[in-house]
């Protein structure tokens, strides 16, 4: 990943945006819309799971030591940030770029994800 492209969560989105509102003491439409989708994006409405940024940062870095997913950075920071505990949910993700994975790949991914994110379900 170059530092043009730093991936970054929607806990981290959120944490920003309210940061601005404190300084500023208030936000554009537009900035209290995208605080809005952060804070229901990173609570446990959106996954069951709450996303946090030092769950992300380690998740992604776990999943871009894959060889298939290290050659597209952006599809391992969705399943980061997703956090898709069944197989189903990432082949969806991996679909959109048509990375083809068999199921002992997925299922590694998967079982990446929840150790991480301590999914017992």
């Amino acid at each position: 990943m170059t530092d043009e492209s730093k991936y970054i969560d929607y806990a981290t989105v959120r944490n920003a945006l309210e940061n601005a509102r404190e300084r500023r003491g208030e936000l554009s439409y537009e900035q209290e819309m995208a605080l809005n989708h952060a804070m229901w994006a990173a609570s446990t409405m959106r996954a069951s799971v709450e996303t946090d940024s030092k769950v992300f940062a380690s998740l992604l870095g776990k999943l871009m030591a894959i060889e298939k997913l290290a050659a597209a950075p952006d599809i391992a920071a969705k399943i980061a940030e997703i956090i898709p505990v069944e197989n189903y949910s990432v082949k969806a993700i991996l679909a959109s770029k048509r990375i083809p994975m068999d199921d002992a790949e997925i299922d590694e991914i998967v079982t990446i994800v929840r150790q991480e994110v301590d999914y017992e379900g």
